[in-house]
């Protein structure tokens, strides 16, 4: 069923249970939906005070999610008993009246959600919560172009990250303020992309995010991206966002890195058509002679250091310094994993 379906069934729902008269302080005028999960039929409902409600029907020893308990919205588990039937409820609560039209949208995505996890409409719940939650959270204007083909360069490493591990998104550091895109420890790699379409100028910022981790590795990762459209062959923005969250463990963690980064998902609908195609990638190992200013070098040429906020462009257009050939750049993926397990 369509979200402009769902939308309408629920409203009719609503209306219809306002309407009826109040049985009791402590009980619920209950519609049960066209939306069924494994332990029957998802419904709404109106309580006492006229707030709404969303019931998600779940195993009688399910235990929910803490933390959730008002003053908009409250999550509770609650058990309904009439003359034929007794089930258990994850029941989602409103408690705000003026707030009504934005819970009927809450609770559309979820029911939207568990038409595709029928085995666990509870996991659909806290997904549609979490993206809420990272939606409602979020704040800044909308990404630029450079920050959305940055993005896509960094998202393009972490989806191959969590290919091999569901975790690694814990690896992506960058959107916490680390002075590396991607972290261990011991390995590292930073992302730089680029539209424009001749020489590989990255724009480096600060003082540490050429120095490798102490004791270890680090790799500077370059993409030249052409955009296009959604009629052109490249990847859709929004396609790799939401693989990476399909390929991860934990989604609520992911969309809060997300965030951190500038992506909030009220504005989706302005990236829905923007796709970029790699036209080049290449991978540096940050090792001596590696151009570019850390400072490690001033400090042990005997230069103070007393410059701040410090940021440089590198030229890696010739043929010096070398990149890793293609053959090697699995190897530095498998070092960030093996390094995090």
């Amino acid at each position: 069923m369509s979200h402009d379906a769902l939308r309408r069934l629920i409203e009719k729902r609503w209306a219809a249970l306002h309407a009826e008269r109040t049985t009791g302080e402590h009980r619920l005028r209950v519609s049960q939906l066209p939306v069924v999960a494994e332990r029957g039929p998802l419904a709404v409902a109106i309580d006492h005070d006229g707030h709404r409600h969303l019931l998600v029907p779940i195993h009688t020893n399910r235990t929910l999610r803490p933390g959730l308990d008002g003053p908009v919205l409250h999550l509770r588990k609650r058990a309904l008993e009439d003359e034929e039937s007794y089930q258990t409820y994850a029941d989602l609560a409103c408690l705000r009246n003026d707030l009504s039209d934005l819970f009927t949208e809450l609770c559309v995505d979820v029911l939207g959600e568990a038409e595709g996890l029928p085995e666990n409409p509870v996991k659909a719940l806290y997904r549609v919560l979490d993206r809420w939650k990272a939606l409602l959270l979020a704040q800044g204007p909308p990404l630029g172009p450079e920050q959305l083909a940055g993005l896509f360069g960094e998202l393009t490493v972490l989806a191959r990250l969590l290919e091999r591990d569901s975790s690694a998104h814990r690896l992506w550091r960058g959107p916490e303020g680390h002075r590396h895109d991607f972290s261990t420890g011991r390995f590292a790699v930073e992302v730089k992309s680029s539209t424009i379409s001749d020489g590989r100028k990255p724009r480096i910022h600060g003082l540490d995010q050429l120095d490798p981790p102490e004791g270890g590795s680090l790799h500077l990762a370059w993409f030249r991206l052409h955009r296009t459209d959604l009629s052109g062959s490249g990847m859709p923005f929004l396609d790799l966002l939401n693989r990476t969250l399909q390929l991860c463990d934990d989604e609520a963690v992911l969309l809060d890195l997300l965030s951190s980064a500038g992506y909030r998902p009220s504005d989706a609908s302005r990236y829905r058509d923007v796709c970029f195609v790699v036209r080049e990638e290449k991978w540096y190992p940050v090792a001596p002679g590696f151009p570019g200013l850390t400072a490690r070098v001033l400090v042990e040429s005997g230069v103070p250091i007393s410059a701040l906020d410090v940021e440089f462009t590198i030229d890696l257009s010739g043929a010096t310094p070398a990149p890793l050939t293609p053959g090697l750049v699995p190897q530095v993926i498998d070092n960030l994993i093996q390094e995090s397990l």
